[in-house]
């Protein structure tokens, strides 16, 4: 038994009285135009936003966005320029180095402009550790608000992934605005349709 069994069954053993939970209608705010606004709200948090134009190769985005990256991560396979794969790595300290990552991401949210990523690479660090984030997310794959996002959020096997909004920034030293503090520098998005 995991811990987290083992938790899980201490509650149940100790919760004496349950209440179902209500059947309350959310219904969160909607935009006119989604796409427009995941884009607004994505570029007013500090992402990059590239529009790709039908049959753009994804090679020639990433070095535009970054043409003078040297070390480019990710197992997306139609990245011919990739140098090193997040799945064959022997561990995530291998990625060290990065200066940028590139993942696909499932669903962008209009209302706060962050993407769900799910782990679908063997080292999640590829979204924390690299320089640069691009994040290719289907243009399809964007909804208004996160009430939308968790409907229709597919795990994969991992049963992890994550919501990337921007690049991480903090300003909790002296009130001084560092980016990349914890993750990425900078984040770009790819809009595609698919």
């Amino acid at each position: 038994m995991t811990y987290k069994d083992e938790l899980l069954e201490k509650l149940r053993r100790n919760t004496h009285e349950q209440y179902p939970m209500p059947n309350t209608p959310i219904d969160g705010i909607s935009y006119d135009d989604t796409v427009k606004q995941f884009v607004d709200m994505s570029m007013s948090v500090g992402s990059k936003v590239v529009m790709a134009k039908p049959n753009e190769k994804l090679d020639d985005i990433v070095r535009n966005a970054y043409p003078q990256a040297k070390t480019i991560a990710s197992n997306i396979a139609e990245l011919t320029i990739a140098t090193i794969n997040p799945d064959t790595v022997a561990e995530a300290q291998d990625l060290n180095g990065t200066d940028v990552g590139v993942v696909y991401g499932q669903i962008g949210v209009a209302e706060n402009g962050c993407v769900w990523i799910p782990q679908d690479m063997k080292e999640k660090a590829i979204c924390f550790i690299s320089e640069y984030l691009v994040i290719v997310l289907p243009k399809s794959g964007i909804v208004n608000n996160m009430h939308e996002a968790y409907d229709r959020i597919c795990m994969p096997e991992t049963g992890l992934g994550t919501f990337i909004s921007g690049p991480s920034k903090t300003a909790d030293i002296e009130q001084a605005l560092v980016m990349g503090a914890q993750a990425a520098r900078g984040v770009t998005v790819v809009i595609r349709e698919e």
